[in-house]
């Protein structure tokens, strides 16, 4: 073959990938300015601080419910949520033990609600965890246990398979983030600033079998002895809310119950301490009673931290001049973004 020939192929392959490559990062979700919750799990692999103290992961009941500034703030707790829009126990499983193979939190945080899901439910909820993950064996284990039946592997390597048709959904979004993403959380709280009061009278229906799955329940057993074999302590919980379409069943409850029990896991259901914790649905949610917006969240936070310091142990680091710096534009951060929606 010519010298020539040669360049020729060469030139046309690089272009053929370049083209590619643009095409792929103009067509793929930005999650900028809506389902800003897609956007929270690669914030994580910019973080400037390498070790936490507490470690949450979750679905939308970590990352509307906890705020890490506010546990900075009162308790010099270090945390970070690695949070997604339902977030489903395998997402959680291997989004921790990705976490693991970085860090060493003292104490790993999960909430229960997924459990109640023993099957994949939908690919743009998987797409919210996954495609923001980076490329690991956690990440390929991740997606052969989340994907539904339409999905392929070959669409989580080459987003572009699966997004090619949305250049007819094309908006300002994509191309203003077409090679770089704002910051949107604070170490994965994503902010509500919104009021929009409820308290919920509706009955729940009743089931007809209140037994978890034996899916979930076996990736929170895999989740503990991963903890366990790390020397991190996990901490179960179940946020407070008050709608009826996200009842957390007494059934449940005692599930969970009887399990931290068996397991010595501590477990804290939220739920029925609404009254304690200081929350007024009228003023402490975004949505309703669904979840809470950040002046619940800011409560629930300034609660959990007292039973993270008093009875788990975490010791105050604020006297770290390195961390407080660090912290200290976080605050300056979280509270320009919570005090503009006050102006």
């Amino acid at each position: 073959m010519k010298k020539k020939t040669i360049i020729g192929c060469v030139c046309i392959t690089l272009a053929t990938v370049v083209l590619l490559g643009f095409l792929q990062a103009l067509l793929v979700p930005k999650y900028m300015t809506q389902s800003r919750e897609g956007a929270l799990i690669a914030e994580y692999y910019l973080e400037k601080e390498p070790d936490h103290d507490v470690l949450f992961v979750g679905d939308c009941e970590v990352y509307e419910s906890f705020t890490p500034p506010t546990l900075w703030e009162e308790y010099g707790i270090t945390s970070y949520i690695r949070g997604s829009a339902q977030q489903l126990a395998w997402h959680s499983y291997y989004l921790l033990e990705e976490t693991l193979q970085r860090e060493t939190p003292k104490i790993v945080v999960f909430n229960v609600l997924s459990l109640k899901y023993g099957a994949p439910q939908n690919e743009a909820y998987n797409r919210m965890t996954l495609d923001g993950m980076k490329w690991s064996s956690s990440k390929i284990d991740a997606i052969r246990a989340s994907m539904t039946d339409e999905e392929s592997f070959a669409s989580y390597v080459f987003p572009l398979l699966r997004f090619h048709s949305r250049w007819k959904e094309l908006g300002t979004e994509d191309f203003t983030y077409l090679f770089s993403r704002d910051k949107l959380s604070h170490n994965g709280y994503l902010m509500q600033t919104r009021v929009k009061g409820g308290k919920s009278d509706i009955e729940p229906s009743p089931l007809a079998d209140y037994t978890l799955p034996e899916t979930s329940m076996a990736y929170l057993d895999k989740m503990r002895a991963l903890c366990e074999e790390k020397g991190v302590t996990l901490i179960l919980i179940k946020a407070p809310t008050n709608d009826w379409k996200y009842h957390w069943y007494d059934e449940w409850d005692e599930q969970i119950i009887t399990y931290a029990a068996e397991n010595g896991v501590d477990y804290y259901n939220f739920i029925p301490l609404d009254d304690q914790i200081g929350i007024d649905w009228q003023t402490d949610t975004y949505d309703g009673g669904v979840h809470l917006n950040v002046y619940g969240a800011e409560k629930l936070t300034a609660y959990f931290g007292a039973i993270l310091a008093e009875k788990h142990g975490l010791t105050d680091r604020s006297g770290d001049a390195e961390l407080n710096a660090l912290w200290q534009e976080k605050l300056d951060d979280y509270y320009a973004e919570r005090n503009a929606a006050n102006e």
